[in-house]
């Protein structure tokens, strides 16, 4: 990029701005305050134009102020009739009263699983969402036609595969929508569709691009490049590993892998190039980047950010066609204004937010910066790259923080180092999708080509996420978004003064080279000497033990969140994994197994003799395949052994270790005792009553200086059980502010009245078993992971 096209020093053009900053005010109050204020709103503009232009004659304002209230009065009625329209909708008393419905209508989104941590036997992931609208509701038996849009929320299997624009039918239960949003209820169902039409065909044929890339990057690709890829170049991250992600979100580099004006920057940029270098002239120029444009935002869908960055490209195309000169500001509002006249339930998304927002940053701040780094000495190209990710950070991060409660530190750098190469990626992994169908030869070698790239990226993020202090947290919602904002303001101001950028830039530097170290210093993770290690992963499992190697470990369980777990291994330093056990199979021990069997030299993955619940066997198995890592079956009485530990497995045994019901998984969980030089050690999994009880009868030595409390502390733990145990020392892995009463007062009671010592990982964090320079078994602990509201 050369130094002109930022216009360093030139005037900003602010016609437009108002108008943008109104309508998504007005906006704003219609969404969130009903119909009836954005009815008042329309009023009061309609009002306030006649007065504008009886006392506004002569002056120089008065046409800027006219133009603002007329599209304001446009906005503020619009908004009036929908939200009217959705007030109104029959659905809306049935919401109220949690009715059963029959809808149909056309998927406007093709649905994606749900995010988050996942308990018990089932998953978040198993539940997806997706926009519907509307073409009839059936209600009470009786049939209406209707329009309006509402959020389905359905089984992830039976609906993962269908596509926007399928004509479907759906039964399920209605509930009134979130405030703020144009939808006229949410619909709760567990069913199959019924009815489905075929796809449009341009939605199959996109699908079947996207299709051809991930089975392209899978088979050229490792696990974290096959998933960037994708991302890249059309925002799909549904098979990015969790700890990636994780690394990208305390990096600051979220934005690559969601769909915005970048992407569509650089494929339209690349087309221009090429169509330059043949001679093409203006008009050429511009309706092939418009084609580019138009079969982009096909193959990525019609997400917001690709919306508002179709719109400017249309509007910047029409200059260059007109041989206009391109003005960035009055683009970028008057691509708000126009989007938010037709698509009003944008006001609210957090990802037009941040796009708008990156993009005012390149366009008020970047060529500031850029100059007054040239003026000083730098060079233009070294200028640019400081003040681009600069900028776009600095007006983004009020909004990251109230999205994500986090601000991360290494956000400008990570950008800086890795922005030179999401261009040649992101192109050529276009070309590969589009060569796919033709010839995957071709498909397959500039995939390939495309590999050093993504491996950069990937390993900018690892990096730049594993430096201490790389993040640290901040309050969510508005009130913390705002409280960065008016920092970030402050922060505009002081960089204004010479001796204030000093002082600055001394405070920076004493964090930087003091706080940070000192802070990591204090509280040093992990503590030398340490045998077993009770990771807090929240409401679930994942515990770590010691082999006598260096950075080697054996992982029992591995949580509900793959990013805890990853996060856990990633402090005690562990880089090679001889075993992973898994106890049973639901959610809460292995869905952080992903996690674990990627990046990491894995030697084997091992699970009992129940293969249920299916799904999570499934996903096991095919993350186990993904990184090579065979899977062995464990049963009582098998013994593996290492320099540091010895695992004998002690049940299930009979009719337990026969069980094929996930009714049944708690009592078919693994159960072994570890040898340790500090001691034995019990880790039951979630066995309850019956396999408590088979495990007495059985005459198993349960005798053990540590436990791992069954089931999270659950009250189905006997004391007869706990007798035959006589710990001196009780872990109870459990997730703070759980909703299932875990771990039990009576439990705790017990362990208490036989003097044994109880850590919790919701009060403690990570807890890990050490030796103290005595000899003597001692503890550490780390700081708990806290609940998200």
């Amino acid at each position: 990029m050369r130094a002109k096209s930022f216009a360093l020093g030139s005037t900003l053009d602010l016609r437009l701005l108002p108008a943008a900053l109104v309508t998504w005010s007005i906006t704003l109050a219609g969404l969130h305050g009903g119909w009836p204020t954005a009815a008042a709103l329309s009023c009061a503009t309609l009002l306030l134009l006649p007065m504008a232009w009886r006392f506004g004659r002569g002056r120089a304002w008065r046409n800027g102020v006219l133009a603002v209230l007329i599209i304001s009065s446009a906005a503020a009625t619009g908004i009036a009739v929908r939200t009217h329209a959705v007030a109104a909708h029959p659905l809306r008393s049935a919401a109220r009263q949690a009715e059963q419905a029959e809808l149909r209508g056309t998927l406007v989104e093709s649905p994606r699983p749900l995010q988050g941590a996942s308990y018990g036997a089932r998953r978040a992931q198993d539940r997806s969402v997706a926009r519907l609208r509307l073409d009839s509701v059936e209600v009470d038996d009786r049939r209406t036609l209707v329009g309006g849009q509402v959020l389905l929320l359905a089984p992830t299997e039976q609906w993962g595969a269908l596509t926007a624009g399928q004509q479907v039918t759906v039964h399920g239960k209605v509930l009134p929508p979130r405030n703020g949003e144009l939808l006229v209820a949410a619909v709760a169902t567990y069913e199959a569709p019924e009815g489905v039409s075929p796809a449009p065909s341009w939605q199959r044929a996109a699908e079947d691009l996207r299709e051809g890339l991930r089975e392209t990057s899978r088979a050229m690709l490792g696990p974290a490049a096959a998933g960037l890829l994708p991302g890249l170049v059309v925002g799909d991250t549904g098979k990015l590993p969790p700890e990636v992600v994780e690394q990208f979100n305390t990096a600051g580099l979220t934005h690559l892998t969601a769909v915005s004006g970048s992407n569509l920057a650089i494929v339209c940029g690349a087309v221009l190039l090429v169509l330059r270098l043949i001679g093409a002239g203006p008009a050429v120029s511009a309706v092939g980047a418009a084609l580019a444009m138009i079969g982009f935002v096909v193959l990525a869908g019609p997400e917001p950010s690709v919306l508002r960055a179709a719109v400017m490209g249309s509007i910047g195309l029409l200059a260059l066609v007109l041989g206009r000169e391109r003005s960035a500001l009055p683009i970028l509002s008057a691509s708000v204004v126009g989007l938010l006249l037709l698509a009003p339930g944008l006001a609210t998304a957090a990802g037009f937010a941040l796009s708008v927002a990156a993009t005012a940053g390149l366009i008020v701040l970047a060529p500031v910066w850029a100059d007054a780094l040239h003026s000083r000495g730098v060079p233009v190209g070294v200028a640019e790259a400081l003040a681009v990710p600069a900028a776009a950070h600095l007006l983004t991060a009020p909004l990251v923080a109230a999205v994500s409660g986090e601000v991360s530190v290494v956000a400008v750098l990570a950008n800086l180092l890795a922005g030179p190469v999401v261009g040649p990626a992101t192109v050529l992994g276009v070309c590969a999708t589009l060569l796919a169908p033709v010839s995957g030869t071709l498909a397959s070698a500039l995939v390939w080509l495309a590999g050093p790239e993504l491996e950069w990226v990937l390993a900018v993020a690892r990096h730049s996420a594993a430096v201490p202090g790389a993040s640290f947290d901040w309050p969510s919602g508005a009130g913390g978004g705002l409280l960065l904002a008016v920092l970030a303001l402050m922060l505009l101001v002081v960089l204004r003064g010479r001796i204030s950028r000093m002082v600055l830039a001394a405070v920076v530097l004493l964090f930087v080279v003091v706080v940070i170290p000192v802070r990591h210093r204090v509280a040093p993770w992990p503590v030398p000497g340490w045998t077993v290690v009770a990771c807090d992963v929240g409401q679930g499992d994942g515990l770590v033990l010691a082999t006598g190697r260096p950075h080697e470990a054996v992982v029992i369980d591995t949580g509900p969140d793959p990013v805890l777990m990853s996060d856990c291994l990633q402090r005690l330093e562990i880089r090679r994994i001889p075993l992973l056990l898994l106890t049973h199979l639901h959610a809460d021990h292995v869905s952080g197994a992903p996690a674990v069997l990627s990046g990491r030299a894995v030697g084997a993955l091992a699970v009992g003799s129940l293969r249920e619940p299916a799904w999570a066997f499934r996903e096991v198995t095919a993350a186990a395949r993904a990184n090579r890592v065979p899977v062995m079956r464990l049963s009582a009485g098998q013994r593996v052994r290492w320099p540091g530990l010895v695992l004998d497995v002690l049940g299930p045994r009979g009719e337990l270790a026969r069980t094929r019901s996930s009714e049944d998984a708690n009592d078919a969980s693994l159960v072994v005792k570890a040898t340790t030089p500090h001691g034995r050690i019990l880790l039951t999994g979630d066995v309850e009553l019956p396999g408590q009880g088979e495990l007495l009868d059985s005459r198993a030595n349960l005798r053990a200086e540590v436990l791992k409390v069954p089931h999270h502390g659950s009250r189905y733990t006997t004391p007869r059980f706990l007798a035959a145990v006589r710990p001196r020392l009780a872990v109870v892995s459990v997730g703070a502010g759980n909703s299932y009463g875990h771990p039990s007062p009576l439990v705790l009671g017990e362990l208490t009245r036989m003097g044994t010592r109880v850590l919790r990982t919701d009060q403690s964090g990570d807890v890990a078993i050490v030796q103290d320079e005595q000899g003597r078994r001692a503890v550490e602990c780390g700081d708990p992971v806290r609940p998200e509201n």
